[in-house]
């Protein structure tokens, strides 16, 4: 579990930094390190996302991904859980964007490839390599997003602690079945996601990048039956 402390410590103090310089950063030259920023996600989505070998396995669970998110309405209900706490931790008068902060950065921190292969390493080999490198491009983000969205981004590191720490046990419990051919797979899918995301951050899309997440687990059944 050490990979995944050091990426919610990562984001954790990258928030309290970013905050802490909201006043010293322009909000021009925020824009534009946010623009190159998306460039970057955009970059490792498209790299990441040749990692597959199936093509019909990363179709298949973008569509059933999709729809099971869909019928679920995961972008919704991830929506009210930034909007709890935002009533929750928010002081009356101030903090409006507190519950953008944490909905945005979570995404940004928890949705690709990264994310699910780092934390796949470190349950099955214990290697953390991909998860420090991670974090610190989570720790970059976290500054640039919590000087113009504040303390939400700080909050993000909980569920970053959650979500990966999560992966990391699964692995080690599901690791007969988690061959190089399925953790492929899974990375090309999130890849697809993080395309995804840089879109949304560039503003070229208002994709409801939550709704597609079962898509970047769909792969370790599928790939059970295509081969």
């Amino acid at each position: 579990m050490i990979g995944t402390l050091v990426n919610t410590l990562a984001a954790v103090v990258g928030g309290l930094l970013g905050t802490l310089l909201k006043k010293g950063i322009p909000e021009r030259l925020a824009d534009l390190v946010k623009k190159g920023l998306a460039l970057c996600v955009l970059y490792i989505g498209i790299k990441g996302s040749f990692a597959g070998t199936n093509t019909l396995v990363t179709i298949l669970s973008m569509v059933l991904g999709a729809i099971i998110g869909g019928l679920l309405d995961l972008d919704d209900k991830l929506e009210a859980l930034g909007a709890w706490v935002q009533s929750r931790f928010a002081k009356k008068g101030s903090g409006s964007k507190l519950a953008e902060g944490f909905v945005t950065a979570s995404l940004l921190f928890c949705v690709g490839s990264m994310a699910v292969v780092g934390s796949l390493q470190s349950g099955l080999t214990g290697n953390h390599e991909t998860i420090f490198t991670k974090s610190m491009l989570d720790f970059v983000s976290a500054i640039i997003l919590a000087s113009s969205l504040g303390l939400g981004v700080c909050l993000s590191g909980a569920f970053v602690l959650v979500y990966q720490g999560a992966i990391v046990l699964l692995a080690r419990w599901a690791a007969p079945i988690l061959s190089d051919y399925v953790v492929a797979e899974m990375s090309c899918a999130g890849s697809l996601l993080i395309v995804a995301l840089g879109l949304n951050m560039l503003g070229i899309t208002k994709l409801k990048v939550s709704n597609l997440l079962p898509a970047m687990f769909l792969p370790l059944i599928l790939c059970l039956f295509m081969k």
